[in-house]
């Protein structure tokens, strides 16, 4: 992985992969959710949630703008906003397929509490390291779980192929390692600066992000299997 060794021995594998080392189970409960592992037919609740996720996606794109130490992030950014619009439509269509009606879909409990969270990181008042680490791991965890569906021995549903390679294809996989770069690099900045008082509340802050991020996305899960 890029910027490996770069920082010292405590970050050789990177910041985020300390943390997914030392939240292990809850991470595996994201991305290995028995939705997952049995996949069936979704609720609806994905297009309000993208509809939220494509508005602050062009909040991160700001912050970007504004703090970045790199300029080639908002490159990265814009490449995945620019996938949004056709995720939308093909949700649209998915929907017209299943018989679900999205001008009447409700968002329900978990799918608004999420919403209100990436709600939450759109405040000026965070830190883009921490809005960074966030938005790659909501991606992360979709690529991570949709390629588990495509692994050699899979029992997922011809029907639901497309689905699983919209999102565990090995490009939406190369850009979330771009996202996961980023976020590392941010880290690692604000690490060695661990003097600081507010890098060192930086870094707390992404962790609690991540935290969010995975117990979001169990509820969220859990909320589609108990549609199923």
């Amino acid at each position: 992985m890029d910027g490996k060794g770069k920082i010292g021995a405590p970050f050789i594998d990177g910041v985020i992969d300390t943390w997914l080392s030392k939240h292990r189970l809850l991470y595996v409960g994201a991305n290995r959710h028995p939705l997952i592992l049995s996949i069936r037919d979704g609720t609806g609740q994905d297009y309000l949630f993208v509809r939220a996720f494509a508005a602050f996606v062009g909040s991160v794109l700001v912050k970007a703008w504004k703090q970045s130490d790199d300029g080639s992030d908002m490159e990265v950014i814009l490449g995945g906003m620019a996938a949004l619009n056709d995720e939308i439509a093909w949700f649209k269509k998915e929907a017209s397929k299943w018989g679900i009606d999205l001008t009447n879909i409700v968002p329900r409990k978990p799918t608004d509490v999420y919403i209100k969270f990436l709600e939450s990181l759109m405040s000026p008042d965070v830190e883009y390291t921490v809005v960074m680490t966030a938005f790659w791991a909501i991606e992360a965890v979709y690529q991570e779980s949709f390629a588990h569906c495509l692994e050699d021995g899979a029992k997922t549903p011809p029907e639901l192929q497309e689905t699983c390679q919209r999102w565990g294809n090995q490009g939406f996989g190369e850009y979330c390692s771009c996202l996961k770069n980023i976020a590392n690099r941010r880290l690692e900045m604000a690490s060695v600066d661990l003097f600081k008082q507010a890098s060192n509340e930086v870094v707390k802050k992404a962790e609690v992000a991540l935290l969010s991020v995975l117990e979001h996305e169990i509820d969220f899960w859990n909320m589609s299997c108990s549609d199923s």
